[in-house]
């Protein structure tokens, strides 16, 4: 994402700069006085030879929590050691499968993976398709619902109700998780996904989700003492802590092993008691999703369609707002603000205050954003799990939410994330996101390839969420969605410049009322 040139200026430096120093001196730190006495009554280190021995003990058919957001935070040591000691038939619980020849993209590429419990499968083309061609079992689960069975399984609590994906595939059952002989071409579903339970709380629908207790987790974190104690740095933390949590066995590598003492308690993420060994990798590649920098110019390269689209989005944020921008399109977005508004950005992958893209020599693999792409942050900025994320988006404290889509009913419906039988590439936050309270603004260009409507009276495809778009915001037109009046038409508020009321018309698979009067965007 690239951020106006006003946040360039307050940018805050590279987060290496200001990493924990655990060995920096300070004046007292009473917890290594304590901690002298209380190393004799327990001393035993959990600290491992090799990521061999780490994974030992690890079986065929085993269920593992992997941590990790793209390829940020991935156990690679560990990854790379289950992939040598070839162990077969395991369930992946992870939010994707990095990509295909690195991260749990190993594993896949050596077909070690039965099923993977995933949110998105992204742009790892393996995964996708050995899914379409019945190869392997894909539960696929909303990035926030996954946070919290991992961390509800963690904390003894078997299940939970959510209003993420009511009345959606994910609920209602149907889902595909396995294709039959010819994959999806043949036609044939081996594996389906059963109905969720759901109940009513003060009128609203929610769905019952189970936990998720794994036999292992692998996580990876920055730094970790003796005992297992962890930090993470950056973006890095994500799914980890969560992973750590819901696994019988916890095996965490790490960047750095120090002495018992060395770290301060308030400076500990996760507990010791949660992690069972600890591994000091021996090396890092540290692979990038998508290496983003800034161009230093301060120019956006756009074409007008999608900047009027863009430049009318940023029309609807006003200053203080926090804000979370879906994939594509609406990254773009924050660079169009009015002077003087601040929004404040929020991603799924744990940083609330994202920064412009960083310079070539600032670039840190620990930090990205939920588009896999390298940030940086701004002052007053904060970094918490996934599972903090989306109890954030869950609990409406989000207050505008810009997404694209593939198809918008005129009840405000949504379908952005799948495509059944041919293109796969997940719900992720989106599901979470919309079914939150937050405003929902979607960003789309007015007609699909081949000029089919995108626009339509209702959804074909499996829904992100019913009746959840609050506006709609198209290089033809600005529509308003009343979706909590069940009877009622969108209202056309605005047209682009140079088109006509009739070629709106032609182009909407739906019926709306039309403002008095008709605005001409961005005018």
């Amino acid at each position: 994402m690239v951020v106006p040139q006003s946040l360039l200026r307050v940018a805050a430096p590279r987060l290496g700069a200001r990493a924990i120093r655990a060995s920096a001196a300070v004046p007292f730190r009473p917890w290594l006085q304590l901690g002298r006495a209380a190393a004799t009554v327990s001393s035993s280190s959990k600290v491992v030879a090799s990521a061999d021995e780490a994974v030992a003990d690890i079986q065929d058919g085993s269920t593992i929590c992997v941590g990790g957001f793209g390829l940020c935070g991935i156990p690679e040591n560990l990854l790379a050691a289950l992939q040598r000691k070839g162990v077969q038939g395991l369930t992946a619980v992870s939010n994707n499968a990095g990509v295909d020849d690195f991260g749990l993209g190993r594993l896949l590429q050596s077909k070690q993976v039965k099923r993977m419990i995933a949110s998105y499968v992204g742009e790892n083309k393996l995964f996708e398709a050995q899914y379409l061609g019945g190869e392997l079992e894909v539960e696929l689960t909303p990035q926030g619902t996954l946070a919290e069975r991992l961390r509800a399984g963690g904390a003894g609590i078997p299940a939970f109700f959510t209003r993420t994906a009511y009345g959606t595939i994910i609920h209602k059952g149907g889902n595909v998780i396995k294709y039959g002989p010819g994959g999806a071409k043949g036609g044939q579903v081996e594996i389906a996904s059963e109905p969720r339970e759901s109940r009513e709380f003060d009128g609203r629908g929610y769905v019952m989700e189970r936990a998720i207790v794994g036999d292992f987790s692998i996580v990876k974190a920055w730094k970790a003492d003796e005992r297992g104690n962890l930090v993470w740095r950056g973006t890095a933390r994500n799914f980890n802590p969560d992973c750590a949590r819901a696994g019988r066995i916890c095996i965490a590598e790490v960047e750095e092993v120090v002495p018992v003492g060395a770290l301060s308690p308030e400076e500990i993420h996760l507990p010791g008691i949660y992690v069972h060994r600890v591994l000091q990798g021996p090396s890092y590649e540290k692979r990038i999703e998508k290496r983003t920098v800034s161009a230093g110019t301060g120019e956006i390269k756009v074409d007008k369609r999608r900047e009027l689209i863009i430049r009318r989005a940023a029309q609807e944020l006003t200053d203080g707002m926090y804000v979370n921008l879906g994939i594509g399109m609406p990254t773009l977005v924050s660079n169009y603000t009015a002077a003087g508004v601040r929004i404040e950005l929020q991603s799924e992958n744990g940083l609330l205050g994202i920064g412009p893209y960083p310079t070539e020599d600032r670039v840190d693999p620990d930090l990205i954003n939920a588009g896999k792409e390298t940030i940086t942050t701004i002052p007053g900025s904060s970094m918490f799990s996934s599972s903090d994320s989306f109890a954030m988006i869950r609990g409406s404290k989000v207050d505008v939410t810009i997404l694209g889509a593939m198809e918008v009913a005129a009840n405000g419906d949504l379908a952005n994330w799948i495509i059944p039988g041919k293109m796969v590439k997940g719900m992720g936050g989106a599901m979470d996101l919309v079914s939150s309270d937050s405003r929902v603004l979607i960003v789309m260009e007015h007609l699909a390839k081949g000029d089919k409507h995108k626009l339509k009276q209702a959804c074909d495809l499996p829904l992100t969420g019913q009746r959840v778009v609050d506006m709609c915001i198209t290089d033809l037109g600005v529509f308003e969605f009343h979706k909590h009046k069940a009877e009622a038409r969108p209202t056309l508020l605005e047209i682009a410049p140079g088109v006509t009321l009739d070629a709106v018309k032609a182009a909407t698979g739906f019926e709306f009322e039309v403002a008095d009067p008709l605005k001409t965007m961005l005018a």
